[in-house]
């Protein structure tokens, strides 16, 4: 299986999850969204789009890590990830 993370290097959850992952041996494509201007649009366009991240928006919340799995689901649940 392979795990899109969107994230940032600066975020203690985004590293924890990276580490999480590692150690599960899922494959990660990690879009940092604090190193990389396309992977910040990439962050963008799922805020605005994804119904998830309304409560995220209105507790003013950032909402990552995010993960989206090869078949497309995404969510902000690590343990999601690692089933």
């Amino acid at each position: 299986m392979k795990v899109t993370v969107v994230g940032s290097h600066l975020c203690p959850d985004t590293l924890y999850a990276l580490n999480k992952l590692t150690e599960a041996g899922i494959e990660m494509d990690f879009k940092n969204l604090s190193a990389s201007l396309p992977d910040l649009k990439v962050y963008l366009g799922l805020r605005d789009t994804e119904p998830m991240y309304e409560k995220v928006k209105a507790g003013g919340g950032i909402g990552i890590p995010c993960f989206i799995l090869e078949d497309g689901t995404k969510t902000m649940d690590l343990k999601d990830v690692l089933k």
